[in-house]
């Protein structure tokens, strides 16, 4: 096996083009057998395996930089670079992780999860570069879904305004996970099926130079001839009116052509465009046959493809749902950034085509498109992963809730992944209970989302937010009528005298478990679903700290968090003596791994909840005399986890 042979780059460059591509075989049967076993992006792996090589055999790593946007098309970059020993942990607790990571090899630059990010960052290195007297190339390759995206475009703009030398590799396989929209999508479609770039303007200053033109400003008409023709027959002249040298459209599967059109790129000393064109999911039939569906995932059977049966997911009870209230409301639209098959929302697509809108890899685009559209009286609801909005920020406060507008953002992936730092969830009550006017929720199951869901769509007072976990809902039944939630209320699940839990969202089963393993050692505890964030149930927080122990439990970070809100109206309604655990995590970035493993290690289960508990219980009784709720003495707040 070739690849067992490849410590570094540097192995690379002895191989002849028919080893390498010996070897890109070889890479694809590991990535397959690993991803089927572990979970991760395949299809976009499999897509860019000549064209690392490629860029392994012209750019000496790591003097060299290529950066890689998003990173989860990384994986032949990691066996090529000295990775292969590892693999087989992709994506587990303490093993290689599913994208970039500096910690992980000096071939890493950046940890990167988000999309249309490399091309400012590589303008930045070569910027860096070119300050400190060194010549070293960077290379950025972004994916043409990331052209969707406005950052891409204002490096784009910046890069090509100010000359700096660095490389952009477009990989061109139409994809971002979902096929790509949008005019920048047409173009590229222009580009791949047009006459070749180099061929056509070659063969149009040929004719040109034939032309009767006489006169001193004779090269000058030319000239301006020349570019009225390029423009006329090429799209690619959009990359070089933006100061960029254009190479392509380039086969991403010849190994020899992309060598050859990556030393061309090198040897030009400027901005320079290589547009690639690949397949995503190459060499692998389902993948290549369906590549949105095998672009992320989980375990997967290589003969067949079939994933592993799972059970009904919150983003498809999500989506299940808009369907059903958009069949009785027509003022009912959906907005993606990219994602209608994760946030659960194809179905809706296909039955109302007209009422749903994939603006591309533009979360920022999507949350004031939502106000627009809001304004002209339609009840927007922006799909969304939780790690995605933090992109969209400014417009979530500026554009719609500065307005007052209904936009209802439908948050998934909220809580961890195992995707790890880049993707957890874990932000968006912090960023959003802060923002005036909004109104923030977290049901705890997959009945009392889609009746938040419904609650938001009829809310008319302004933006309206609620988050749900990735994965497999709890199999509660759902109620065949919708209802409206009673905004800012939560519900007590069980009555207690001696401590109080305060569970968001879908941790109030486990918080129900811990109490029932502490009714047994003789303890009486109050458990609520808080149900709100934002606004806050100040009847239910009054209740709670009647017990004088409060336990607040909620999978986001616990700084600016519920727990913090429960500890500021305590402080507000001058409920003091109230000892509190906050449970959350901690103020940490969260690996990669199973989220059962990180939950577990913060005290995020019906265990750690019951410890909480015991730990608040045994505080209080060892403050002498007991106080009660109102007597003069401070607020305790104590964290879990070690923040």
């Amino acid at each position: 096996m070739l690849l067992e042979g490849i410590r570094g780059p540097e192995d690379l460059r002895g191989l002849s083009v028919p080893e390498l591509e010996r070897l890109a075989g070889e890479i694809r049967q590991v990535v397959v057998e690993t991803v089927a076993r572990t979970g991760g992006h395949l299809a976009p792996n499999l897509g860019v395996v000549e064209l690392t090589l490629a860029l392994h055999t012209v750019f000496s790593s790591p003097q060299d930089k290529i950066l890689w946007d998003v990173s989860h098309q990384s994986y032949p970059h990691k066996l090529v670079t000295g990775r292969l020993p590892l693999f087989h942990t992709l994506r587990q607790v303490g093993g290689l992780a599913g994208y970039t990571h500096p910690a992980e090899s000096p071939h890493d630059h950046f940890h990167w999860g988000h999309a249309s990010t490399a091309l400012s960052a590589a303008i930045g290195l070569a910027k860096a570069r070119d300050l400190a007297g060194e010549t070293y190339d960077v290379v950025a390759v972004v994916g043409d879904g990331a052209l969707t995206g406005g950052m891409a475009f204002e490096a784009l703009d910046h890069g090509g305004h100010d000359k700096t030398r660095v490389i952009v590799v477009l990989n061109d396989n139409s994809m971002s996970i979902s096929p790509n929209v949008g005019g920048i999508s047409q173009l590229l479609a222009r580009i791949r099926t047009g006459p070749h770039y180099q061929a056509l303007k070659q063969q149009a200053a040929e004719v040109l130079k034939g032309l009767p033109v006489f006169g001193p400003q004779a090269f000058d008409v030319v000239d301006r001839m020349k570019e009225g023709v390029k423009h006329l027959l090429l799209p690619t002249m959009f990359f070089e009116d933006l100061g960029w040298t254009y190479l392509g459209p380039v086969d991403g599967h010849n190994l020899t052509a992309l060598q050859a059109a990556l030393r061309q790129a090198r040897s030009l000393r400027e901005p320079v465009v290589v547009h690639v064109v690949t397949t995503k999911g190459k060499g692998i039939p389902y993948a290549e046959e369906l590549p949105d569906k095998y672009h992320g995932g989980g375990p997967f059977d290589i003969a067949t493809g079939r994933f592993l049966p799972g059970a009904t997911t919150y983003s498809e009870v999500f989506g299940n749902t808009m369907v059903r209230i958009a069949r009785e409301d027509p003022d009912v639209v959906a907005i993606t950034a990219a994602m209608p098959g994760g946030t659960g929302l194809s179905r809706f697509a296909r039955e109302f085509p007209d009422r749903f809108f994939d603006v591309g890899i533009a979360e920022q685009h999507a949350a004031a498109f939502a106000a627009g559209l809001a304004k002209g009286g339609k009840k927007p609801v922006f799909a969304v992963y939780s790690t995605f909005l933090q992109r969209a920020y400014d417009q979530v406060i500026h554009d719609v809730a500065l307005q007052g507008l209904p936009v209802v953002f439908a948050i998934d992936r909220a809580g961890l992944v195992e995707d790890g730092a880049t993707h957890q969830g874990v932000f968006d009550v912090a960023y959003l209970r802060c923002v005036p006017g909004i109104v923030v929720g977290a049901p705890r199951d997959e009945n009392e989302l889609q009746h938040m869901l419904y609650t938001g769509i009829r809310y008319r007072g302004g933006p309206f937010a609620l988050r749900y976990p990735r994965g497999k809902a709890q199999g509660v039944p759902l109620d065949a009528e919708l209802r409206e939630l009673p905004i800012g209320k939560g519900e007590v699940l069980r009555p207690g005298r001696d401590a109080a839990v305060l569970a968001l969202g879908v941790w109030a089963p486990a918080a129900l478990a811990a109490a029932r393993a502490l009714e047994a050692e003789g303890l009486d505890v109050m458990v609520a679903d808080a149900r709100w964030v934002k606004p806050l149930d100040l009847d239910l927080v009054r209740e709670a700290a009647a017990t004088g122990r409060i336990v607040t439990v909620e999978e986001a970070a616990l700084a600016g968090g519920f727990g913090s809100a429960v500890l500021e109206a305590l402080a507000d309604l001058g409920l003091s003596g109230v000892e509190v655990r906050r449970l959350g995590v901690p103020d940490r970035f969260v690996p990669h791994g199973r989220p059962a493993h990180y939950l577990e290690e913060i005290g995020l289960s019906a265990e750690g909840i019951a410890a909480a508990v015991r730990d608040v219980v045994l505080a209080g009784r060892r403050q002498m005399p007991a106080r009660r709720p109102g007597a003069r003495s401070r607020v305790a707040a104590h964290r879990s986890g070690g923040a």
